[in-house]
């Protein structure tokens, strides 16, 4: 993506925001995670408080749990269906309301894949190549390219267009995927006739979570705290995370990774700045970090943990949410396959 282009996404992506809370029904919001595991302090402040915050300023909000998309790069659905009932878990503990928020899957939506049929025909396979989250996705797969993985951008497409989205939140590294969604329906457009809109990204400004290694937290590194762990094995996770020998605490992510990361964590959690954390502890060492680190998550967990344990013992009322969440999703994406047949010319 080159420097102008994002730059113009970026300054959209303001006035979008600026907008948000004067006109909050003008928005369509979609979203959506693979349930691969449980979710962790990283998909919080990366992403569902955000969620919970367009949802509670009245905007469409739609969740999509993408079961489908765990194979682009595993070979196999060992654990999905309990993945999928603890992410719901998992939204509804930390303000997902059910009651004006769809949480539907991939796999409960047939109208909703078919529109990967047309929406193939719009885009070309170099196109498709250039895609760098495909990439990137083949080369730490260690798998050979799938049609699947390969037409994971189209995928995406249908999930946004499906109940025609108009707003995303992404990082910036995800914006490639708006501008191919962007373009599909503009080819669609101008092809057939007017159904889709172009869709923007809304740039988040959450920082990088980091993991308690220092990279960026990830449940396939070992190194996040779930939203589901109890007390106890988030101190022992922070417990076991890399620091160094020097006594003095100071944020430097370049030269201190391990210190930093459990600072911007404890900062997220408290709303204090890294600098403010680390001049308190001082030369305290790491032993003083951690346990700082650990009160200020388990603190700041404690509501939605609390939430958590409560919905988890009422399963009954988890799949009515997705019951309800799918029945409601394909309700919209019923209707909008049968404007794109109406629009190509095929019905009959």
């Amino acid at each position: 993506m080159s420097i102008d282009s994002y730059e113009a996404s970026r300054k959209r992506s303001d006035e979008i925001r600026a907008d948000l809370p004067e006109h909050p029904e003008k928005y369509t919001m979609l979203t959506g995670d693979r349930p691969t595991g449980r979710l962790h302090l990283g998909h919080y402040f990366g992403t569902i408080r955000e969620r919970v915050a367009l949802q509670d300023l009245g905007v469409a909000t739609r969740i999509i749990i993408a079961d489908y998309q765990v194979i682009t790069d595993r070979d196999s659905t060992e654990n999905i269906a309990d993945n999928v009932r603890n992410m719901v878990i998992d939204y509804l503990a930390c303000g997902i309301d059910p009651e004006k928020t769809i949480i539907f899957t991939h796999s409960s939506v047939p109208a909703l894949n078919q529109l990967m049929l047309p929406f193939l025909s719009l885009v070309t396979e170099a196109e498709l190549l250039r895609n760098p989250t495909v990439k990137a996705e083949m080369e730490a797969s260690g798998h050979t390219l799938t049609g699947l993985l390969l037409t994971y951008p189209v995928h995406q497409a249908c999930d946004i267009l499906f109940c025609k989205g108009n707003i995303v939140p992404v990082g910036k590294d995800q914006m490639p995927h708006i501008e191919q969604t962007r373009q599909i329906a503009r080819r669609f457009n101008e092809r057939y006739g007017h159904v889709f809109p172009e869709p923007d990204g809304l740039l988040n400004n959450s920082p990088a979570i980091p993991g308690l290694d220092g990279r960026k937290m990830s449940k396939s590194y070992g190194n996040a705290i779930s939203l589901s762990s109890t007390d106890e094995e988030t101190a022992k996770l922070i417990k076991k995370s890399q620091t160094d020998a020097d006594r003095t605490i100071t944020f430097d992510p370049e030269a201190r990774p391990g210190v930093s990361a459990l600072l911007t964590t404890a900062a997220l959690c408290t709303g204090r700045t890294e600098e403010e954390i680390a001049a308190e502890i001082g030369d305290g060492g790491s032993g003083t970090l951690k346990k700082y680190v650990t009160e200020s998550v388990n603190g700041y967990l404690a509501p939605i943990r609390a939430r958590r344990q409560k919905l988890a013992q009422d399963m009954g009322y988890i799949e009515e949410v997705l019951h309800e969440g799918n029945r409601r999703a394909n309700e919209i994406a019923d209707a909008t396959l049968d404007e794109v047949r109406a629009t190509m010319g095929m019905v009959y």
